[in-house]
C-alpha cells in the first residue's frame, strides 16, 4: 500500500506506507517530528556494523590466497560480523589484486618470449 499523504500540488506521496498505517514513516502523524529528524540525521548509522577489532591478516601472494580472502569475507557477511561496506571494499580490492597478478603473469611471459627471441637472434 502506498502512503496516502497529499502534497500541496494534490499528488500523493507515493512512498510505501508503514505496516498498520496509511502513511509512510515521514508522513505518519504518530511519529514525532523529533523522531523523524533523528532518523534523517543518523541515516541508519545505529544499524551499521563496525569492526571493533582488526581482522586477521590473510597473506596475499597467489590467486588461491585471494580466494581464501573472498571466502572469509562472504562467511563473515553471512554471519553478520562484517558490514557490507567493508565487504564491498575487500571485494573490490581482491578484484584489483587478481588483475594485478594476471598482468604480472603476462609480463613474465612477455619477458620470457623476448629473451628467447633475443637468444635466437644472437645464435644466427
Amino acid at each position: 500500500m502506498l502512503c496516502s499523504f497529499k502534497k500541496d500540488n494534490g499528488e500523493t506521496c507515493g512512498a510505501n506506507a508503514m505496516r498498520g498505517s496509511e502513511f509512510c514513516y515521514f508522513h505518519n502523524p504518530d511519529i514525532t517530528d523529533e523522531e523523524k529528524k533523528q532518523a534523517q540525521t543518523k541515516g541508519g548509522q545505529n544499524r551499521a556494523l563496525t569492526i571493533n577489532t582488526p581482522l586477521d591478516v590473510i597473506p596475499l601472494a597467489t590467486p588461491n590466497d585471494a580466494l581464501m580472502l573472498i571466502a572469509d569475507t562472504i562467511n563473515r557477511v553471512r554471519a553478520g560480523s562484517l558490514d557490507i561496506k567493508t565487504a564491498n571494499c575487500l571485494g573490490f580490492l581482491s578484484d584489483k589484486f587478481l588483475r594485478a597478478l594476471e598482468v604480472a603473469k603476462l609480463n613474465d611471459k612477455v619477458e620470457f618470449i623476448e629473451r628467447v627471441i633475443l637468444e635466437k637472434r644472437q645464435n644466427y
